[in-house]
């Protein structure tokens, strides 16, 4: 079963920096995501969502790709390709994968001009490493289905301000 966690941040730099924390902790195995799409609202109020994968791009990459190889055989293969790009990058913009866009942007309306959330679908997880890894990223949890004593963990860390100590000197 998944959890959804979405969080506020004051910038989007910061947004992108805490998934890329957690693409980072995801290739030590220490979670397993299904989404994360950093979502942005500029100062007139429009929601932008960076999605880890373009569909519309990967759409047309592989339209083209089997577009050429079925105009070769037809022996035409730019024709082919353009009808190949012009059908992929249309089915790739209307694919949604992961977390529903929609949703995401009505979800995203309620954060201030100028800043950013990041919604994390999250498959599995160890969340001791993972909560210690984020610890004083800052933000805040807009919404989550995590049980109240585990999304009160994620947002203590998430304020946890890690102060520096001087270690004494002998």
């Amino acid at each position: 079963m998944s959890d959804l966690v979405v969080i506020a941040f004051p910038t989007e730099a910061k947004a992108e920096e805490v998934r890329q924390k957690l693409l980072a902790m995801q290739k030590e195995y220490l979670i397993e995501l299904g989404d994360a799409v950093v979502a942005v609202k500029d100062a007139q109020g429009h929601i932008k969502l960076n999605q880890l994968i373009n569909t519309t791009a990967a759409g047309a990459v592989s339209g083209t790709f089997w577009g050429a190889l079925i105009g070769l055989i037809f022996l035409m293969p730019l024709a082919g390709a353009a009808l190949g790009a012009a059908s992929g990058t249309l089915g790739g913009y209307l694919t949604d994968i992961g977390l529903e866009d929609k949703w995401m942007k009505e979800t995203a309306a309620a954060i201030q001009p100028g800043t950013a959330a990041l919604f994390v679908l999250v498959r599995k997880v160890t969340a001791d490493k993972v909560l210690e890894g984020l610890k004083g990223e800052g933000g805040t949890v807009l919404k989550t289905s995590l049980d109240h004593t585990k999304e009160a963990a994620l947002q203590a860390a998430l304020v946890d301000v890690q102060a520096s100590v001087p270690s004494p000197s002998s």
